[in-house]
């Protein structure tokens, strides 16, 4: 059974809904609910730190010793978000580890969320003893990325936004699950895109491992095998709650 020190908090923050659950750090798991609400609409800072104290409440930790970690759709540097997917453009280039901090008023751990996701399959999942390079890929609205060579993370790679060649378009808006949804796209002709994504990977950082996560890994049998490539190719363990978890296990950092 966990104690209170081997547990942390984890919020994921993303465009459409923001989760959070106390996660075993030693296991790699949730202990608790996993609670959801809606992002709120136009993802304003102020709002989302509201949504985060709701997650936090609801969760009945708003005032607990655990440590707390916080994944966010952005470049992370320093504490500050240099970027926004899916949330407002007041984000960019603002101080927002010190925001949720003083709004929260408690320290907290502050990352990418996709890096969080990698984290997570790297320490308790699929990429677990992996050795030299594995890219993770979370295939969602969009496409994020974590680098982690020998375990450890290479933060911020906004691998999704390669560009195509002689296309205004990048490569989240080619081949992020949201466009087969979008273009209405088999799996046969979704999996030619992501072909072509992940053949481009290759070419560039020749991994040692590819893991696949986001909420549409649980269909990996749909699609991972119609893929021709080098490098093994695996679903992620953790799918949906790999944010979480990731986010909880800063801690551990």
């Amino acid at each position: 059974m966990a104690t209170e020190k081997s547990r942390a908090v984890g919020i994921d923050i993303g465009g459409t809904g923001i989760k959070g659950g106390v996660v075993d750090l030693v296991a790699g798991e949730l202990v608790s609910e996993r609670i959801k609400v809606p992002t709120p609409k136009g993802a304003e800072p102020k709002d989302v730190l509201a949504a985060v104290q709701q997650v936090l409440e609801t969760l009945e930790v708003s005032g607990s010793d655990l440590e707390l970690g916080v994944a966010f759709p952005a470049i992370v540097k320093n504490g500050r978000t240099l970027s926004a997917a899916n949330v407002a453009e007041t984000w960019i280039d603002f101080p927002a580890e010190e925001f949720f901090e003083q709004g929260l008023g408690r320290g907290i751990h502050f990352a990418n969320d996709a890096d969080v996701a990698g984290l997570a399959e790297v320490r308790y999942g699929a990429a677990r003893d992996a050795k030299g390079l594995t890219i993770l890929t979370t295939l969602g609205t969009g496409i994020g990325t974590a680098l982690l060579y020998n375990g450890v993370l290479i933060p911020n790679s906004e691998l999704g936004h390669i560009e195509r060649k002689n296309h205004r378009k990048d490569a989240e808006f080619y081949a992020a699950y949201s466009a087969m949804e979008r273009d209405e796209l088999t799996w046969k002709k979704w999996a030619k895109r992501l072909q072509w994504y992940y053949s481009h990977l290759e070419a560039l950082f020749s991994p040692d491992l590819f893991v696949v996560g986001g909420g549409v890994s649980k269909h990996a049998d749909e699609f991972l095998s119609l893929l021709k490539l080098r490098t093994p190719i695996i679903p992620a363990v953790h799918q949906n709650n790999a944010g979480i978890i990731g986010a909880a296990s800063l801690a551990l950092d």
